[in-house]
C-alpha cells in the first residue's frame, strides 16, 4: 500500500495539473485511465457494481459520486476529483478539490479550510484512539468556520477491499467513542462539506450526490495508515 499510495499520489498530482478551463469530464476520466494503467493499476472505482468509470468527478454542487460525462470545467468552478487504484491486490482511495481560473476569494478561503479540516482529523490518527476523535476534529473545523459537514456519507477503512469496516464519518457520533483504530490498520479519511446546508439528494443518473439547497462543496481525502505512535499518509 505503500507503494501504491506513492504512485496513487502522482496519478492525483497529475490529473489536478491536467485541469483547465474547457476541459471535459470525459478527458479527466480518460487521463486517469492513462495514469492508473501506467502506474501498474487497476482502477478499483470500476469494480464496484454497476459503475464504470475510474473516477468520480464533480463541480460545484455535486458532492460526490459524480459520473465524469457530459460537462465542462468552467471558469470559476469548484472541481473534485475522487480516484482510487487496485495496486498489487491493496486499494488505494483519494480526492481533491480545487478551484480552476478565476477564483472568489470566499470559495479560496472555503477550500483551504476543508484541507484544514482533513489535516486535523489526520492528525488525531494513532492506535488506540477513536473514530469519534477523528470526526470531531474535522466537524469542529469546518463547522467554526460557518460551513456544514456531511453526514448522510462517510469514510471509510480500506485494504484488501475498497469499502471496509469501520465507517469514518465526517460528523462525530457518540456511538464511536467505542471504535479505536489500531496499529496497521489503513483508512480513507475523507472530509465532504458544504458552504451553507450539506443535505444532498441523489440526482436523474443514480449515482451523483448534490447539495439540495445548491450550495457550493468539496472533499478531501487520504489513504492513511495507523501506527502504535501516530500515522503515515499513504496517498
Amino acid at each position: 500500500m505503500r507503494e501504491g499510495g506513492l504512485r496513487m499520489r502522482e496519478v492525483k498530482k497529475k490529473l489536478h495539473d491536467f485541469v483547465q478551463v474547457g476541459t471535459t469530464f470525459e478527458s479527466i476520466e480518460e487521463k486517469a485511465q492513462e495514469l492508473i494503467k501506467a502506474a501498474g493499476g487497476v482502477p478499483n472505482f470500476a469494480l464496484v457494481p454497476g459503475y464504470h468509470w475510474a473516477t468520480c468527478v464533480m463541480k460545484n454542487d455535486e458532492l460526490c459520486h459524480g459520473i465524469p460525462k457530459h460537462k465542462v470545467v468552467a471558469d470559476g468552478d469548484i472541481i473534485t476529483i475522487d480516484v482510487g487504484m487496485l495496486y498489487k491486490n491493496w486499494h488505494l482511495d483519494t480526492s481533491i478539490s480545487f478551484g480552476v481560473g478565476n477564483i472568489s476569494k470566499k470559495h479560496q478561503v472555503f477550500l483551504e479550510v476543508g484541507q484544514k479540516s482533513l489535516d486535523k482529523a489526520i492528525n488525531r490518527v494513532k492506535a488506540g484512539v477513536s473514530v469519534y476523535e477523528v470526526s470531531q476534529a474535522m466537524q469542529k473545523v469546518v463547522e467554526r468556520a460557518g460551513y456544514s459537514a456531511a453526514y448522510q456519507l462517510t469514510g471509510h477503512a480500506i485494504g484488501e477491499e475498497l469499502h471496509m469496516e469501520p465507517s469514518i464519518p465526517c460528523v462525530a457520533q457518540r456511538s464511536d467513542k467505542r471504535v479505536l483504530l489500531h496499529a496497521g490498520q489503513t483508512v480513507a479519511i475523507e472530509i465532504m462539506y458544504a458552504e451553507d446546508d450539506a443535505y444532498v439528494v441523489l440526482d436523474k443518473d443514480k449515482w451523483t450526490y448534490r447539495t439540495e439547497d445548491g450550495s457550493v462543496s468539496a472533499m478531501f481525502e487520504e489513504t492513511v495508515l495507523v501506527t502504535e505512535t501516530g500515522y503515515e499518509i499513504l496517498t
